[in-house]
C-alpha cells in the first residue's frame, strides 16, 4: 500500500506542481507526519523533491524531472490509449480506474512520447454500437466482473421466450461483442454442467452468492469466444434457397450479413440478357428467409424451396390486402 502510495505521490507533483503537506495527506486520507515520511522515503530513493516554506510553499520536483518507463515506445504507448475505451469501462465500474491508469502512463512518458499518446484522445474515438441500435442496459455488469473476478457464484434469473429460467452460474469471463455484452459461464443444465454464453442484457435479477468455484485452468475465454461464435455462425445456416435476382438486386445482399453475400457471388450463374442471374444462398428458416427476402422487393424471386415461394406469396397477398 506505501509503495502504491509513494509513486501515487510523484505522478500527483510531477502533474500538478508544488503540493503541500495538508493537501496530499488530504488526498490520500493519511497524517501529515505520514507524508512527510513518505517524501522523506522518495528522496531516499534518489527521487529529487524539495520543500519551500512559508506561504504558498509545499512540496516540488527539481525542474524538467521526468519518470520513465523503460522500453515503452510511441507506438506502445499510443496502443494503450486507444485501447483504454472510455465506454465499457464505465459499464464495468471502471472509469475513474482507467482515467487513474492513464494519467499515471501520461506522467511517466518522456516528453515527446506523451505528446504523441495524447493526440490519440484528439485523433480517434472507437464507438463500437451498431447503427440504429443502443449498448444494452449494463447495470449488472460490475456485479458479473467482480464475480468473475473473485471466482464466485452468482444465482440469476434469465429471460427465455415468454418466460425465464433460474441458473446458477460460475461466471468466467465477460465479452463485448458489437456493443453487446455476454458472460461466459460454467452453469448446471438438465444435461449436465455445461460451458455456455449468457446475453446480460437478458438477465432480469442476478445475486451474488458465497460460493465460491475454482477456475478451470486450461480455460482460455479468448479460443473459447472465438470457436463458439464460429460455430453459431455456421450452424445458424440450416438451408438453402435459389433466387433469380436483379443486377441492382445484388448488391442489396449486403443487408442479410457477409455470409449470404458472398455465398451469392460464388453460385451465381452467367447473366440472361434481361441482367438476372440465378444464385443459392443459405437460410436460417422459411420465416426469417420470408422476412429478409420481402426487404428486396421485386429485384429478387424465390424459385425453390416451395415453401419459402409460397410464405412470400402469402406475405405478398396480406400487403395487398391491406393497402388495397
Amino acid at each position: 500500500m506505501r509503495a502504491s502510495r509513494l509513486l501515487s505521490i510523484l505522478m500527483l507533483l510531477q502533474n500538478r506542481g508544488r503540493m503541500t503537506a495538508e493537501a496530499l495527506a488530504a488526498t490520500f486520507e493519511v497524517s501529515v507526519r505520514t507524508i512527510y515520511r513518505d517524501i522523506d522515503q522518495l528522496s531516499a530513493a534518489d527521487v529529487p523533491v524539495y520543500a519551500d516554506r512559508g506561504p504558498g510553499g509545499g512540496f516540488q520536483l527539481l525542474d524538467n524531472y521526468r519518470t520513465k518507463l523503460t522500453g515503452l515506445s510511441s507506438a506502445e504507448a499510443e496502443t494503450l490509449f486507444l485501447a483504454g475505451l472510455p465506454g465499457p469501462a464505465a459499464e464495468l465500474g471502471l472509469a475513474n480506474v482507467l482515467m487513474s491508469a492513464q494519467l499515471k502512463l501520461t506522467a511517466a512518458l518522456p516528453e515527446r512520447t506523451r505528446a504523441s499518446a495524447r493526440r490519440i484522445g484528439t485523433r480517434f474515438h472507437l464507438d463500437p454500437i451498431d447503427w440504429f441500435r443502443s449498448a444494452d442496459a449494463a447495470r449488472l455488469l460490475p456485479a458479473i466482473a467482480q464475480a468473475a473476478w473473485s471466482e464466485t457464484c452468482i444465482d440469476i434469473r434469465y429471460k427465455r421466450g415468454a418466460g425465464s429460467v433460474v441458473r446458477r452460474l460460475q461466471p468466467l469471463g465477460l465479452v463485448l461483442k458489437a456493443g453487446i455484452w455476454y458472460v461466459v459461464a460454467q452453469a448446471v443444465t438438465q444435461v449436465g454442467e455445461q460451458t455456455r454464453t449468457y446475453r446480460v442484457a437478458n438477465i432480469l435479477d442476478l445475486t451474488v452468492t458465497q460460493e465460491r468455484f475454482e477456475r478451470p485452468r486450461d480455460f482460455d475465454l479468448v479460443r473459447f469466444w472465438t470457436a463458439s461464435a464460429r460455430a453459431y455462425e455456421v450452424g445458424l445456416y440450416r438451408g438453402k434457397a435459389t433466387l433469380r435476382i436483379a443486377p441492382r438486386g445484388l448488391p442489396k445482399l449486403e443487408q442479410l450479413g457477409a455470409a449470404v453475400q458472398q455465398a451469392a457471388r460464388d453460385t451465381a450463374g452467367a447473366a440472361k440478357v434481361s441482367g438476372w442471374v440465378q444464385v443459392t444462398i443459405p437460410i436460417e428458416s422459411i420465416d426469417q428467409a420470408a422476412a429478409d427476402l420481402l426487404r428486396l422487393g421485386t429485384d429478387v424471386e424465390v424459385l425453390k424451396p416451395a415453401a419459402l415461394r409460397r410464405r412470400l406469396s402469402k406475405s405478398a397477398r396480406e400487403i395487398v390486402r391491406l393497402y388495397g
